[in-house]
């Protein structure tokens, strides 16, 4: 593919995007390449601890680094009530407010990104993100689109809106959700298009973003888990990845005062679950009476914890793709890392899901049979027991898992993402 080719990454400020992009950016630092990370400033230093070359946009209007760092966890805190609802009326509570601080930072963040990208002058863009920067399009190269929520979130008419949590022969439920989000989402999308339209660009339809990149669209999503479409997925210009999994090294499981011999069960919600601290000390509670281990992630609030049982085990923070291997049963909020991760291993999971496209993908674990879904607040300890039970205890789960899990580290994501990147940033095209 001849000389070393200067790759952009420019995830959304979320850690699962994030560290999907360093995952690629590893393997393209392999090949010799040279990754660049164009980021939210409120991600300083996150791309530098793996050894990548930051540049800094401001995408909150001029807030302070602590505001920024702060600024997702507060909001979810703030919306955490609303998390107790059905999707459907997450959208006036939840959803709406969360695309109008996304237009938000599309829009302020415009200036800085197109300086950026006239300064690296990258051959290629690669962009993790559900709304459109113009800058991207403007930078003088090809851009692909790196789609790290659900595949849902490319559409189509026979399976379930994004952030529906729709199961997919629900036909009633995906049109009572479009019609409701199309409703609510017009005065922010119409905002939204009156900036593209100081940019030059085109007006989006209503309720659409983003869209497809015309040259590559790199879906982290198994394909054995892919929704059947009336409009197949080109794979011209749709790739999946099967996952998309950084290294993060070894993990040693620490021992335990109690059930050190027991299966062990890594919980984690994401970085922004652990605030419903209410909730996991629920959890907590409940697993003091199960026959098992749990690894369990608490995020930035470990310091609320105290008379921990002997079988617990709390952190800040794991290194989630080394830990998932060496688990038996994984409990998440449903977020696209920990789905794709459990799948990727091997997995059983139990999705409690709150919000976004965790709501999608705990569907869609259940109705694909590789794991199961659970109410996030409405279940009893016998249930949640039963549930662990039953999933540690299904062979024929177990298998299936391991049948997938084979095919998706074969597919080697990171890699397949990398290759697909390099190839478009030498000769500006993929042949599929």
């Amino acid at each position: 593919m001849g000389h070393a080719k200067t790759i952009v990454l420019f995830p959304e400020a979320a850690f699962g995007p994030a560290l999907n992009c360093v995952g690629i950016a590893q393997r393209l630092r392999a090949m010799g390449h040279m990754p660049v990370f164009v980021c939210d400033k409120g991600f300083k230093g996150v791309f530098e601890k793996y050894g990548f070359e930051e540049r800094l946009v401001d995408m909150s209007g001029g807030m302070s680094d602590e505001e920024i760092a702060k600024f997702w966890a507060n909001f979810i805190a703030e919306k955490q009530p609303y998390f107790k609802l059905a999707p459907i009326e997450q959208l006036p509570t939840y959803v709406i407010p969360v695309w109008e601080a996304i237009v938000d930072s599309a829009v302020i963040a415009e200036a800085g990104l197109h300086a950026h990208l006239q300064d690296i002058k990258p051959d290629l863009v690669a962009v993790d993100n559900v709304i459109l920067f113009p800058a991207i399009k403007k930078a003088g190269c090809p851009w692909v689109r790196i789609i790290s929520c659900s595949e849902n979130e490319i559409p189509d008419p026979d399976i379930p809106p994004h952030l529906s949590g729709c199961h997919e022969s629900d036909f009633d439920g995906f049109r009572k959700f479009q019609e409701r989000f199309l409703d609510l989402v017009k005065p922010v999308h119409d905002r939204f298009n009156a900036f593209l339209a100081e940019q030059g660009h085109a007006p989006y339809a209503l309720g659409e973003f983003f869209e497809a990149s015309p040259t590559m669209n790199l879906l982290l999503y198994p394909q054995p888990l892919a929704f059947k479409r009336r409009q197949p997925l080109d794979p011209r210009r749709f790739q999946y990845l099967e996952g998309c999994v950084r290294d993060e090294g070894e993990y040693v499981v620490p021992a335990f005062a109690t059930c050190n011999d027991k299966p062990l069960i890594y919980v984690s919600y994401g970085s922004l679950g652990a605030a419903d601290v209410e909730l996991y000390k629920r959890l907590i509670a409940a697993f003091a009476k199960l026959p098992y281990r749990f690894l369990m992630n608490v995020g930035d609030y470990i310091g609320e914890y105290s008379d921990v049982p002997g079988n617990v085990h709390l952190e800040a923070w794991y290194p989630q793709p080394a830990v998932v291997p060496r688990v038996d049963l994984f409990i998440h909020h449903g977020g696209n890392n920990s789905f794709n991760e459990a799948l990727f291993f091997g997995k059983p999971a139990i999705i409690m899901p709150f919000c976004w496209d965790g709501l999608d993908n705990a569907a869609r674990v259940h109705d694909t049979g590789y794991g199961e879904q659970l109410p996030r607040y409405d279940w009893t300890e016998p249930q949640l027991a039963a549930c662990i039970a039953r999933l540690l205890s299904d062979a024929d789960m177990k298998w299936r898992l391991q049948t997938l899990s084979v095919h998706m580290q074969a597919a080697a994501g990171t890699a397949k993402a990398a290759r697909i990147l390099a190839e478009i940033a030498s000769m500006g095209n993929f042949q599929a």
